[in-house]
């Protein structure tokens, strides 16, 4: 009887969990079928900031969409003042409120500034329950439902990621075993600047595959279209807008693509939708085709196609919500367009406020939408237009509204958003919590006499330190991206020194980099990996050939070249020729601590233009500065969170000698740093000391500069 009782239970579980109807989770930021739209019903159609329908409001300084997982709400901001500003991520009971756990993590290696925090919505994964974060400091992070780090992935310092002011981030996206994130980064042994996607296995960060659909011809590498998955033909494929202002489909096992279709001159903002075997698009820039500003479009989700277009709507923050043959978009002046998903028909216009950033969230008939400027409005959306049910405008407790930025994530019968004046739970109050889970879709396995296609070198890419081997593997998948299983390959090595002996590179140096190819019959695939020295090492550059870098280092190729000056060969950093002239040069692993680095740096002139140019130790920059004459030390570039700095002369086209280390006490970092003229004797006493009561704890060395005019480095030292 107990065994009958307990298949009954389960039965009961699933039927609950797949109910169309019912309760569910909220793993992605545009909902459990990733286009906008919720299956909830039973919602509240009002409510009042002084108790009506209001569950609970809690302080949070929120700037994106909350994901809602196993009873649990997770969202990501901006928290503290001054020398304490920081993102934040906190965890709450999706009942009660409660503040279960939250994680405070300081900002380096960005210009993005405090107002643009937790830019980018969390994602989640209904599988594990697990929360992945990606940080404005680059940090990708795994956490368990419990808020204790699974593994961590330095974006900016392994990958060459990019983050411009803007603050525009990727959301991570959880599928099968995968997370998948995408990023403006610089591609390794020289490979140029270009908008990139990364697949990392969910449960330990390793590198499944990287993937470029894009191409050249990129027009903007720091855009924040997050990818949706979709079942196509019988395969998962991600589509996703490009920094090449393209629309693409890859396959989500291995990365190829599938098909692209452009569609802007510059890149995409805005999250697709898909529904009915279509995808639905939006931006608000000028079109390849025409000189109007902004498009909706509806392709063929097989082919890539076009099917209808909207010209000079101009939808470029806000992505679609598509529900039972209706589109909705709000384009960037807050107007809500109701438009017939077959045909692009226009039914309805609602203006709904002034700014509109917030995507549409449709449920239960109704449309739940957000303005930036504190508004929050529910409307009946019908064929003939929209009825206003509730109408709020939310206010911060000093005055002035409160910025609104995010949508309106749905789960349990409940709604949730995130503003600058806290985070709210809405909906009837007399009935039952009942949290459900989402669905989630496991792989399919290749049917039998499948052929492979594809195959992965795994993991695809790999940092190893001084006397580590690195274990290999080459997985086929058939033509639809289905899982055929490991083969046997052949390995083979290009500008890496070593050996492959029982499935494992065994390097026979250090300070190399190159690639590792994987061949199974015809097909290929490549790893690329980085063979790091131990402590203590000195770089001269003399084994290095002109015009060239070290390719172990990490933005090496950002404009960093060696030449020979005087003799010697030196690293040398001229002017950009297109971009920014500001960068960073990382040397060593990303989690090292309590090093000292030291390095020759000569700054020049160009006309009136005089370089910065400086070392970091910990993430933090000791930055020797030309025109101001002075020597900073600083955590954040852009808000200087921790900033100290001392009135310094120095002079162009001499050598001098930095040295810099910080030291963690207890729960402060002290950090130091001395300028000598190269050649003088070390001075005893720093130069400059500052101290940081939110230590940074550990960090890639490198090289700081910002070249208006040439700056040299030589004889690089880490100990």
């Amino acid at each position: 009887m107990r065994k009958y009782m307990k298949i009954f239970l389960i039965a009961l579980f699933c039927i609950s969990a797949m109910g169309i109807g019912e309760a569910s989770d909220w793993t992605h930021w545009r909902g459990p079928m990733q286009n906008g739209a919720a299956p909830e019903t039973g919602l509240i159609s009002t409510w009042s900031l002084d108790g009506e329908n209001l569950i609970w409001q809690r302080e949070f300084i929120g700037r994106s969409t909350p994901v809602i997982v196993n009873g649990r709400v997770y969202v990501i901001g901006r928290t503290g003042k001054g020398i304490t500003q920081q993102e934040h991520i906190a965890c709450f009971d999706a009942e009660t409120g409660d503040l279960l756990w939250e994680k405070k993590f300081n900002v380096w290696h960005s210009t993005i500034s405090f107002n643009r925090l937790g830019w980018a919505n969390l994602g989640a994964d209904s599988e594990t329950g697990n929360i992945y974060a990606h940080l404005v400091s680059g940090l990708l992070i795994c956490f368990d439902p419990d808020g204790n780090a699974v593994w961590t992935r330095s974006l900016t310092e392994e990958f060459n990621r990019f983050s411009g002011y803007g603050g525009r981030l990727h959301t991570p996206v959880v599928d099968g075993d995968l997370v998948i994130i995408s990023m403006g980064n610089r591609g390794w042994a020289g490979k140029p600047p270009s908008h990139r996607y990364f697949a990392l296995n969910k449960r330990t960060g390793q590198a499944v595959w990287m993937a470029r659909p894009g191409g050249g011809g990129q027009k903007d590498l720091t855009i924040y279209s997050t990818p949706v998955v979709a079942a196509i033909d019988g395969q998962r494929v991600l589509i996703a807008g490009n920094g090449n202002g393209g629309i693409f489909a890859f396959k989500v096992a291995t990365g190829e693509k599938v098909w692209g279709f452009p569609f802007s001159l510059r890149g995409i903002n805005t999250s697709p939708a898909v529904a009915d075997g279509r995808v639905y698009v939006a931006h608000s820039e000028e079109n390849v085709d025409n000189t109007s500003l902004g498009r909706v479009t509806c392709l063929d989700a097989r082919t890539g196609k076009e099917i209808w277009r909207r010209d000079g709507m101009t939808v470029g923050y806000a992505s679609p919500a598509v529900h039972d043959g209706r589109v909705y978009v709000i384009d960037n002046s807050a107007n809500v367009h109701c438009l017939d998903a077959e045909t692009g028909k226009q039914y309805w216009e609602q203006n709904i406020g002034t700014v509109g950033k917030g995507s549409p969230t449709w449920a239960d008939g109704k449309l739940y939408v957000t303005e930036v400027n504190g508004g929050v409005q529910i409307l009946k959306a019908g064929d003939a237009g929209a009825t206003v049910l509730d109408k709020k405008k939310i206010a911060m407790p000093g005055g002035g509204h409160a910025e609104i930025y995010g949508s309106v994530a749905i789960a349990y019968r409940r709604i949730y958003f995130a503003t600058e004046a806290g985070l709210f739970c809405l909906g009837d109050k007399t009935a039952p919590f009942e949290p459900a889970p989402s669905a989630f879709t496991t792989p399919q396995p290749a049917p039998a006499g499948a052929k492979p296609a594809s195959i992965l070198s795994i993991p695809a890419e790999a940092t190893l330190p001084s006397g580590e081997a690195l274990p290999l593997r080459a997985v086929a998948y058939d033509a639809k991206g289905a899982a055929l299983g490991a083969l046997d390959a052949e390995w083979s090595l290009d500008g890496l020194d070593g050996q492959i002996a029982n499935g494992r590179f065994v390097p026979s140096k250090a300070r190399q980099a190159g690639w590792i190819t994987a061949k199974v019959g015809d097909l290929t695939r490549q790893t690329w990996v980085r063979v790091l020295p131990a402590l203590p090492w000195t770089e001269d550059f003399e084994n290095v050939e002109v015009g060239k870098n070290p390719l172990h280092w990490v933005w090496a190729g950002s404009g960093f070249r060696v030449e020979e000056k005087d003799g010697n060969n030196v690293l040398a950093k001229p002017p950009a020729a297109r971009g920014l002239d500001r960068s960073n040069l990382y040397v060593a692993q990303h989690t090292l601590s309590g090093y000292t680095i030291q390095a020759d740096l000569m700054g020049t002139q160009n006309k009136r233009r005089r370089p910065d140019m400086g070392l970091i130790a910990h993430r933090y920059i000791l930055d020797l500065q030309g025109i101001h004459q002075r020597l900073e030390i600083r955590s954040w570039s852009s808000d200087l969170r921790m900033a100290k700095r001392i009135d310094f002369a120095w002079e162009m086209g001499t050598w001098y000698t930095a040295k810099m280390k910080v030291d963690i006490k207890g729960d402060k970092a002290i950090i130091r740093g001395k300028v000598w003229k190269t050649g003088d004797p070390e001075p005893n006493a720093w130069s400059i000391e500052a101290e940081d009561p939110l230590p940074i704890r550990e960090g890639s060395p490198g090289l700081y500069g910002y070249s208006p005019a040439v700056i040299y480095y030589d004889n690089v030292k880490v100990w």
